[in-house]
């Protein structure tokens, strides 16, 4: 019996993709002075964005572009980020139905918080594992059975949902069903090389799934 729903966040949950996108260059602009595309950004997926500024930038003022990156990303929640009222639905659905929602994501607590304090959505989670609380990001499945041992349930009770190959690749290591979807207006593939158990386009199918 399906008891737990587990998402990824960025282009699953939150439109956020275009904010880190924004944010990314925006730092990569000013201390490496070069432009990335989305395509170039969504390779560097994986680590936090601690993590990726990290390993990726060659400027050795680090620590002074994290900050800034988060400077970007509070900033620009405003103009780029847009609410999604049936994914919205959808979540207060799924609590209303008594299933346990999890998050399972490659960001930071610290900016995951900033994107759930926006739009006001921290209380439809029952547990959250960001890229902090683990050693192994996604596609490694070490977040998912953070996930399974925290609500004491196996496998075959939970389903994982995300936008990119890396959480397709995480859920089947779990042996789990895994749903892919494309319903947000960005999303991190444009095309799974990673066949999902099921692929879903709007919540209205993935309503029907259930």
């Amino acid at each position: 019996m399906l008891r737990a729903i587990i998402f990824d966040f960025d282009g699953t949950v939150v439109d956020t993709l275009p904010i880190c996108f924004y944010s990314f260059n925006k730092v990569f602009n000013e201390f490496d002075k070069i432009n990335l595309s989305d395509a170039e950004i969504v390779k560097m997926f994986g680590p936090s964005e601690i993590g990726i500024i990290h390993n990726n930038l060659k400027s050795d003022r680090k620590d002074e572009a994290v900050e800034k990156y988060y400077e970007h990303y509070t900033n620009t929640h405003n103009e780029h980020l847009k609410e999604s009222k049936e994914i919205l639905h959808l979540l207060n659905f799924l609590k209303e139905q008594n299933y346990l929602l999890a998050i399972v994501t490659g960001k930071s607590f610290r900016s995951l918080e900033i994107s759930l304090n926006y739009l006001n959505l921290n209380h439809l989670f029952d547990y959250i594992v960001t890229a902090d609380d683990v050693t192994k990001p996604k596609p490694d499945n070490e977040g998912i059975m953070k996930v399974l041992d925290k609500f004491n349930i196996t496998e075959d009770e939970a389903i994982f949902v995300g936008d990119s190959d890396a959480d397709i690749l995480a859920g089947k290591k779990t042996n789990m069903l895994t749903v892919g979807v494309k319903w947000l207006t960005y999303s991190q593939v444009k095309t799974f090389t990673v066949k999902p158990d099921y692929y879903i386009e709007n919540t209205r199918d993935f309503l029907k799934l259930l």
